[in-house]
């Protein structure tokens, strides 16, 4: 990533009625460090650890249960910078703007579809799995997952606005939901694991890895119930690019954004944005023109439009807090009072903020990543929180921005 953001120590947030700073407080962070995979990967011990060099894939210790062709080429999409949003193996408006970005870069006739055409160009990446397993670090047994308070007045009371449950941080490191993540363990354990393989790859879990044995932080029925523990195989889907060269981040609190979320440092410099407010893209491109990466994205609403034109970037703020203004959100009464919330990824503008020359807009991640492209925002841009810091990691002060209908 280019290093060339100006500081900020206020972002003007108003279009998506907050203010931020980009302040970011370590302690009892979900983002804790875990065993780091490799030596020169700071990503956390459940990194793909792709091979380099054109190399084929490591294979999965386990092999699935069944094919799951839209799943990897969700994965391989995704791992190319075309983000098909929640990885859930279902073609839906994501997915297929993510292939529409795929062909509109390698030449191929744009339909949205996986068509013919497309499966022979997705065919270079045959070699990655849809799935892999891993194990759940150990450490993320001793996180703190606190119920979000739906009122503003009582998020401002905690401490940061972290993960719910581990079930909900498991889901945002590998870009899908919990009901996936269930559906590739049945039972609980992952699916294509036999007694014999459970056998050669060690323990299932710190308990017996059967459903029944799971318990919640709290016990309560509350959100932080998790069907997920700590130290627990399970199979994920094969995310990649999620290399973080030692080095590439300065900001400690970033970096372990960055590895809870599964995006590496290694992208692409981008010279251009282009969202687009009809297709609901995101659409970026490097100094030679090439379109190097598309995301889908929630542009503006009725009371709130998405403000046509073209646009800078002032800078980027890592892991924000925010500050709440009633006077600014059309659909909140006046008389509640400002408050000052924490930072995390289920904060307003989740784990990022790219602060534009347009007064009080931006681009920015969402603590709801399954609604990208479904409803509406307060003006500004919203990404999955993946996509948002993948994008972080691309511009810089000299990119530019268009919005456009």
């Amino acid at each position: 990533m280019r290093t060339l953001f100006a500081a900020i120590s206020v972002l003007a947030l108003a279009a998506c009625d907050l203010n931020g700073t980009d302040r970011y407080k370590e302690e009892e962070q979900d983002t804790a460090p875990t065993e780091q995979a490799e030596a020169d990967n700071l990503a956390d011990s459940m990194a793909s650890n792709d091979t380099r060099n054109g190399q084929s894939a490591t294979e999965v210790t386990i092999p699935d249960s069944e094919e799951r062709p839209m799943m990897q080429a969700q994965v391989v999409l995704d791992r190319r910078g075309f983000g098909p949003g929640v990885i859930d193996g279902k073609m839906g408006q994501s997915t297929e703007n993510a292939l529409r970005g795929f062909q509109e870069a390698n030449d191929l006739t744009v339909t949205g579809e996986l068509d013919e055409p497309t499966k022979q160009a997705l065919a270079r990446w045959d070699n990655i799995p849809a799935t892999r397993v891993v194990t759940i670090p150990a450490n993320w047994g001793r996180i703190s997952y606190t119920d979000i308070p739906d009122e503003p007045a009582e998020q401002a009371k905690l401490d940061r606005l972290g993960y719910e449950s581990l079930d909900e941080k498991l889901a945002e490191r590998f870009h899908t939901t919990v009901d996936v993540l269930k559906r590739l363990n049945p039972n609980g354990r992952p699916a294509g694991m036999t007694v014999a393989n459970q056998g050669e790859n060690g323990a299932q879990s710190e308990t017996d890895g059967s459903a029944s044995s799971r318990t919640s932080s709290q016990g309560n029925g509350s959100k932080t119930d998790s069907y997920f523990t700590a130290g627990q195989q399970i199979r994920v889907p094969n995310i990649g690019a999620d290399r973080i060269a030692p080095g590439a981040v300065s900001d400690k609190g970033w970096q372990q954004t960055l590895a809870a979320l599964g995006v590496g440092t290694e992208q692409p410099d981008v010279a251009r944005i282009v969202v687009s407010e009809s297709a609901g893209t995101l659409r970026a491109f490097d100094a030679q023109d090439n379109l190097v990466a598309l995301f889908t994205v929630t542009t503006g609403s009725t009371n709130d439009p998405l403000p046509i034109g073209e646009w800078k970037i002032n800078g980027v703020g890592h892991n924000p807090e925010f500050s709440y203004d009633p006077d600014l959100f059309w659909d909140v009464p006046d008389s509640e009072e400002d408050q000052q919330l924490p930072p995390g990824p289920n904060g307003p503008v989740g784990v990022v903020w790219i602060d534009l020359t347009k007064e009080h807009y931006g681009i920015h991640g969402t603590p709801e990543p399954q609604t990208i492209g479904r409803t509406q925002s307060h003006g500004c841009v919203r990404l999955t929180n993946w996509d948002a810091a993948r994008l972080a990691e691309m511009v810089s002060n000299d990119t530019q921005v268009i919005f456009e209908s």
